[in-house]
């Protein structure tokens, strides 16, 4: 896969931070913030919502109900 760079604003201290970390850090921040822009940006990236009411579908679809929801809370 071919690479390019971009540049992006940040604070002092996490840009002095960045330059201190040893390249085998910057490659791990690199790699993380790689994925995680990957993610924010892809148009099938799903809201909190929607992941939310997701989840919810699938515990109703397995059984739990509002009143075994809420038991589950208090105990």
């Amino acid at each position: 896969m071919s690479t390019a760079t971009i540049s992006i604003e940040v604070d002092a201290e996490t840009a002095r931070a960045f330059a201190l970390a040893p390249i085998e850090e910057k490659r791990k921040i690199q790699l993380l913030l790689e994925l995680r822009l990957r993610e924010l940006t892809s148009p099938a990236a799903k809201s909190l919502k929607e992941i939310m009411d997701e989840i919810g579908a699938n515990a109703e679809a397995r059984g739990l109900t509002p009143e075994i929801l809420e038991s589950l809370l208090h105990e």
